[in-house]
């Protein structure tokens, strides 16, 4: 069985002992490295070092965690994040997701439900509680014609129009199907919208693409 790697930065060390202990009952999932802090684990990956997840805390010294992810999603875009915090305030945690994490999970969470985030994340989707989902909706919903699109996701909401599969765009593409599911899953939380119907639909009527 090949394992889906993950890397857990938390400055409470007791916590992050917690955590690996879970995670050692999940044999599909191993923890590759610890880390205390930011600077830390920016100091410790590298390409032969790299975790396929990387569980997050947000309250922490001189690095917090939203700049650590917007730091992984600029060296290290692959890496799936999940946010594991205290914090429930309804703007650190929208601007938190806006950074493109995958997952977001108060530490108090059940340890099943701990599992399911892990195992959705893993598989290239994400994970957000109810009330999670709930603030998106309620604030992330601006019916607008202002959002900023890259052409690289102009291309791909081009692509989306059509009847190519997410395989057969990324072959157009020229990428990997991990990198579409990036591209889908960024401009789901971009465009406020659940599917692939409602991301093209969304995106006509905002004319942010002609088909």
């Amino acid at each position: 069985m090949q394992q889906t790697t993950i890397a857990l930065v938390d400055d409470h060390r007791l916590f992050r002992q917690g955590i690996v202990s879970l995670i050692k009952t999940f044999p599909e999932y191993d923890v590759l490295f610890e880390a205390g802090s930011g600077e830390e684990f920016c100091e410790r990956i590298h390409q032969k070092n790299k975790p396929d997840i990387v569980l997050l805390d947000l309250n922490m010294p001189v690095m917090n965690g939203a700049q650590l992810a917007s730091w992984i999603k600029e060296h290290y875009p692959e890496i799936h994040i999940i946010v594991l915090s205290m914090v429930d305030d309804a703007e650190t945690i929208l601007m938190t997701i806006k950074t493109g994490v995958r997952g977001y999970l108060l530490k108090d969470a059940d340890p099943l439900e701990f599992k399911a985030a892990l195992d959705a994340v893993a598989d290239h989707n994400v994970y957000f509680p109810s009330f999670v989902t709930r603030l998106m909706a309620e604030r992330l919903y601006t019916p607008s014609t202002d959002v900023k699109l890259n052409q690289r996701e102009k291309d791909f909401l081009k692509y989306a129009g059509t009847e190519l599969t997410y395989k057969e765009i990324a072959e157009k593409m020229f990428v990997s199907l991990r990198t579409i599911d990036g591209y889908r899953d960024g401009l789901f939380v971009k465009l406020n919208v659940k599917n692939r119907v409602g991301l093209v639909l969304y995106a006509i009527k905002n004319k942010l693409i002609e088909l």
